[in-house]
């Protein structure tokens, strides 16, 4: 497997951006922007991350992660987040922060532990107003708030 930039046309990844946010509306609002990095594996893309400038000086945005379904657990998403972390410094970034939904316990426990740090919380940010539909659940619990974590990029 290898970690690449990926300079080709976004709509191709559409179906990898739909697996980390439900909202085909927000998905439209950022798929084009920022840097996104791919995983390959035998020229086959099998994971995709999306890192975007937030314009506070050195502070960038993980804003999408996916791996596919057939190819999580293998460590990829992990690898994916160092590839991001690495390509943020280079960039002179000195924090990222990325955000999901509280109902999610999976990604609760996989940001922390890449060395995450939640930092606040968002109420209220998945609804029709912001292009999700009503009644989404997540692990049984209804998808409604959003928590926001942080990662000093000089601690290793």
């Amino acid at each position: 497997m290898q970690i690449e930039r990926y300079d080709g046309n976004r709509e191709a990844l559409r179906p990898l951006f739909a697996l980390a946010d439900d909202s085909p509306m927000q998905i439209s609002s950022y798929i084009d922007r920022g840097e996104v990095l791919v995983a390959r594996d035998g020229g086959r893309i099998v994971g995709h991350v999306q890192v975007i400038e937030t314009g506070e000086g050195g502070v960038f945005e993980l804003k999408s992660l996916a791996v596919r379904p057939a190819r999580q657990s293998e460590g990829l998403g992990r690898a994916l987040v160092a590839a991001a972390i690495t390509r943020c410094r280079e960039r002179g970034g000195r924090r990222l922060i990325v955000s999901t939904a509280t109902a999610d316990i999976g990604n609760l426990r996989f940001y922390q532990r890449q060395g995450f740090r939640m930092c606040r919380i968002v109420q209220d940010a998945f609804g029709p107003s912001t292009g999700y539909p009503e009644g989404l659940a997540v692990n049984g619990i209804p998808l409604r708030d959003q928590v926001v974590f942080e990662r000093d990029l000089g601690a290793d």
